[in-house]
């Protein structure tokens, strides 16, 4: 991709994400996210359909940046190892405005849903708790909800308790299931 491509959506990205941090998506118009970027409306319709997609992008950005944070150079690593949730939640940290300020608004019910895909993908072909096909859906299903309403809680509170605390508990309660389980 050409660099100025790139360049031009990187500041419409980065602007679109300051103003989320300032207010609400339907308050947003395309002409502030222009003005803030430095680029012509016209650029930003070059490369998003409008500022939903611009949302989407966004959202696929920082979370195909969590999912490589993740998984990293541990492709044998099951996603659910200790390791990975260190990881997952030192990426929350670091990206602490981005994921407050998407679950802090409207945006809620679109981010919560694709976290959960994420999360689903990740844990379905990864976790071998049962034998049974019903038992592992539910487990999964389980799984995902808790660990993303954890996550969403842990950020929703402002990190009320340091990366290593909540990652014991959450590990904790993850074997606590899988021994109760089998």
């Amino acid at each position: 991709m050409d660099r100025r491509i790139q360049k031009s959506k990187k500041a419409i990205m980065e602007a679109f994400m300051t103003l989320v941090l300032e207010k609400e998506l339907e308050n947003i118009t395309i002409g502030e996210i222009a003005e803030k970027a430095n680029v012509n409306r016209g650029t930003i319709y070059l490369h998003f359909d409008d500022k939903y997609d611009l949302r989407d992008k966004c959202l696929d950005h920082y979370l195909i940046q969590l999912t490589k944070t993740c998984i990293q150079d541990h492709k044998e690593e099951k996603i659910t190892s200790k390791a990975s949730l260190i990881r997952i939640f030192e990426h929350l940290e670091v990206n602490y405005e981005f994921y407050s300020s998407m679950l802090s608004n409207k945006e809620s019910p679109v981010f919560r849903k694709r976290m959960k895909e994420i999360f689903r993908d990740g844990l379905i072909n990864r976790l071998d708790l049962f034998e049974q096909k019903a038992n592992k859906e539910i487990s999964v299903e389980f799984l995902v909800s808790a660990g993303v309403g954890v996550l969403e809680w842990w950020i929703y509170n402002s990190k009320p308790y340091p990366v290593p605390i909540i990652v014991e508990q959450l590990w904790q309660l993850i074997n606590s299931i899988k021994c109760n389980s089998l």
